[in-house]
């Protein structure tokens, strides 16, 4: 591609792309989008834009953004071969604020000699032109896939399905269709085959976060569950590929169905109750610790790393009342608990029902704040009880128990993270318990 082509095309698509979101912009949030917000590195730039908008309006920018981005590094890459210069440069347009200078720079680059002079020239052009076609190949796969599994994400989200189908059906689907588009043309390494499927549903993160529609910490938590999974289905993409056996009805059968089977399972899936019971052993007698379980002063003891990262951390705890119908207030960094008790048995045990609680995070995101689905409902702790066990060198042994109801599938793996989680809370309240009254 000569550099005429290269800047009519590359800078013609660049004020599409901007007329279009200056024009939804306006329109969905009644703001003005500046060349400077289309410009702006910073993750923050489109930000504020989305969070004021409607629901779909993150999505649809990450779907809008992607055949954007995949045209514009296919395009750098054939500029830099016309140029004599390496196609990795075209890797420069996934680096914020360099992918202009790496434009720039190809407009300016003299178009080389048509005809190789030596042997040497043969095979750096017939290097160049091999990663043209992998590079083609690849962005493909990824894009495809990065386009059907944010939208099957998002969808499963809206519906409040946080289930089998988001997490293992759609990696998996994800990552098979980008091998398989992969190899289509001509068979590829295996890792490599692994790498862009593990490369599409990356690309799903990223466009998640950048666009404020997930934070950090949640995706880092389901990563575990969704690579492996991508690359099976890598794996299977490229075995399919290799034996060119025609994936087209069975592939788009399978990517219409998972939609389907998350209405299904949003509305097939139990609500399931859990447990987590922590204790810490005191030196003082029940009567005085009883004192500190049913309110505490503030914790000053510096919140664990994992606290930092958003997740609701305990402050302190006051009581309006006594007895049965006391009502509890529990004070994290999210917001209130509010706890009507339901058992006062002086000094040994208080129970209590959770009528209202907060968000149990704030997610981890380069933005002020966003609130996903599944801050709503997918976690909701339903009562607690501390037990106070008198032992026999006069000592207490405290107890704390906390019962919650989990939306988020499989169990089996999401219960580690939220009984780990919830144990950490028992540990911030128990020892701060214990040192409260061991102080006094």
């Amino acid at each position: 591609m000569d550099r005429k082509t290269y800047a009519l095309v590359g800078f013609g698509l660049m004020f599409l792309k901007y007329v279009v979101e200056f024009t939804v912009v306006a329109l969905a949030v009644d703001a003005i989008f500046t060349p400077l917000d289309f410009l702006n590195p910073t993750l923050t730039g489109r930000g504020r834009f989305v969070q004021g908008g409607p629901p779909w309006l993150g999505l649809a920018w990450v779907l809008w953004t992607i055949p954007f981005l995949c045209i514009a590094i296919v395009m750098s890459a054939r500029r830099a071969i016309d140029a004599a210069v390496s196609p990795s440069v075209s890797m420069f347009i996934l680096v914020p604020l360099f992918n202009v200078i790496a434009m720039l720079a190809l407009v300016c680059l003299p178009t080389r000699q048509s005809v190789p002079e030596t042997s040497e020239d043969v095979d750096q052009a017939e290097r160049h032109l091999k990663w043209l076609a992998w590079i083609t190949s690849a962005l493909g796969g990824i894009a495809v896939s990065a386009l059907y599994g944010t939208t099957a994400i998002q969808a499963s989200a809206l519906i409040g399905s946080y289930g089998l189908v988001m997490f293992y059906g759609t990696p998996f689907v994800a990552g098979l269709a980008a091998a398989y588009l992969y190899n289509f043309r001509a068979p590829q390494s295996l890792a490599a085959s692994m790498g862009v499927a593990c490369g599409s549903v990356t690309m799903i993160g990223l466009g998640l976060l950048l666009f404020a529609l997930e934070g950090v910490v949640c995706i880092m938590m389901a990563a575990p569950i969704i690579l492996p999974l991508a690359c099976f289905g890598g794996l299977m993409g490229k075995a399919f590929a290799d034996r060119r056996r025609i994936l087209k009805r069975g592939l788009l059968a399978g990517c219409l169905a998972l939609p389907l089977m998350s209405v299904g399972e949003s509305y097939l899936s139990d609500t399931n109750v859990f447990v987590v019971t922590s204790a810490v052993t005191i030196d003082a007698a029940p009567s005085k610790v009883w004192r500190n379980v049913v309110d505490f002063p503030e914790i000053t003891e510096s919140p664990e790393w994992f606290f930092l990262l958003g997740i609701a951390c305990p402050e302190r705890a006051r009581i309006e009342g006594k007895g049965v119908g006391a009502i509890r207030h529990c004070e994290f960094t999210t917001g209130e608990f509010v706890e009507p008790i339901t058992i006062w048995d002086e000094p040994h045990r208080l129970a209590f029902d959770v009528t209202e609680q907060p968000e149990p995070m704030f997610e981890l995101t380069p933005y002020r704040h966003i609130h996903p689905p599944h801050l709503e409902g997918s976690f909701r702790s339903t009562r607690g009880e501390f037990r106070l066990v008198e032992l026999a060198d006069g000592r207490t042994r405290l107890e704390g128990s906390t019962w919650y109801e989990l939306k988020i599938y499989p169990h089996t793996y999401w219960t580690l993270w939220t009984d780990w989680l919830v144990h950490r809370i028992h540990v911030r309240v128990l020892r701060h318990i214990k040192q409260t009254a061991e102080a006094k």
